[in-house]
């Protein structure tokens, strides 16, 4: 019989949970021991109950199984338990760990070097730039970019991650095989095509608000540390925070404006103790001391070769992440409307600054 039918069937025994699932494993080493144990030898493993091994031993969900191993090879997901090799080493030392993680792409052992990048899903454009920015000089780097996948921070991490042309993975709320929200379906096979998604949830689970806490745990936990972009002080990506601190993971946040309440939590957490995320290199001085460098993709915009003119320049550091309307920008730089506009316009075509409605602009790197 396929080997899978016996780890899924486990899985699929009420009761167990997790931990019981990791003590049956621990004892029995195999999900078929398991099932062939007798109804003596389950009693001895602690805090499995009395209804849990009497379902083990009348196990009759054997059609539920097979119809998940179907639609698991229908839409090429592969099923990897906690004994498999591929399964995130950083991932398996949280006491938590799914016992089985459903994953289309490809989990590589380059994903060790993982950070997290979580934040509102209702991102200001200065919250989405700067996590772009941050997350594409982090996967130059080398590093894979964790998140959600949800609107907002999460999309704006793993489309960075592209951007620098790194792997980057999303852990969803629901059944693999649903795609939350709709609109991210390209990104969702971008990120196949480029790293992995993960659920832990069976095939079809619909996006219930409950299961996203429960994922937020796999977020933190398959990564060495999580940057938190644009959080309120009721954020859920305050619970992934915590989750990260309870795992011994590091915790950064990206600071925003001083009177902006979608940064309220990310400041909380600074006054906390959280390190204060500019650049790329705040992170990887703090987690990544001895990860191997390359200078050409130093983060700092000093370090980067923008050639501009006098008067270009001039205008790229009056501008800002946070958007200004061109009267301001007239003001402090004493140019001319006409010679203005045109400035704009000449950093605008060389990608560095974009407008915005309104006559507002803002830098984009």
């Amino acid at each position: 019989m396929d080997q899978r039918f016996y780890w899924l069937a486990l899985k699929f025994v009420p009761g167990i949970g997790n931990a019981g699932y990791q003590r049956l494993l621990q004892h029995f080493n195999t999900p078929e021991n398991v099932f062939q144990a007798s109804k003596r030898e389950l009693s001895k493993i602690e805090g499995i109950k009395k209804d849990s091994i009497s379902a083990i031993i009348n196990f009759n969900l054997a059609d539920e199984v097979n119809r998940e191993l179907s639609l698991i090879d229908k839409y090429g997901v592969s099923l990897i338990a906690t004994k498999d090799p591929f399964y995130p080493k950083n991932l398996a030392r949280v006491p938590d760990a799914p016992s089985l993680l459903y994953v289309k792409g490809v989990l590589k052992e380059v994903d060790e070097w993982a950070i997290s990048v979580v934040g509102s899903r209702m991102a200001t454009h200065y919250g989405k730039t700067i996590t772009e920015r941050l997350c594409a000089d982090l996967a130059k780097k080398g590093i894979t970019i964790v998140s959600g996948m949800a609107r907002g921070i999460d999309t704006a991490a793993h489309c960075g991650a592209l951007m620098g042309g790194g792997r980057t993975m999303a852990v969803l709320g629901s059944g693999i095989d649903v795609i939350y929200p709709a609109e991210n379906k390209r990104l969702y096979e971008r990120i196949v095509e480029n790293g992995a998604v993960i659920s832990e949830f069976p095939m079809g689970t619909p996006p219930y608000s409950q299961n996203f806490p429960i994922r937020n745990r796999i977020i933190s936990g398959l990564s060495l540390g999580v940057v938190i972009v644009e959080a309120t002080h009721r954020s859920g990506s305050l619970i992934t925070a915590q989750l990260a601190l309870d795992q011994g993971r590091e915790v950064f946040a990206v600071p925003g404006s001083v009177g902006s309440f979608k940064s309220m939590g990310t400041h909380k957490l600074i006054k906390q103790g959280a390190k204060l995320v500019e650049y790329a290199n705040d992170v990887v001085e703090e987690i990544y001391p001895f990860h191997k460098m390359s200078e050409q993709f130093q983060s700092h915009p000093e370090n980067k070769k923008l050639n501009l003119t006098t008067d270009e320049r001039a205008i790229y550091n009056h501008l800002e992440n946070y958007p200004m309307h061109i009267d301001e920008l007239i003001r402090n730089i004493k140019l001319s409307i006409g010679e203005t506009l045109s400035l704009l316009l000449s950093l605008e075509l060389k990608g560095i600054v974009k407008q915005l409605p309104g006559k507002m602009f803002v830098r984009t790197q």
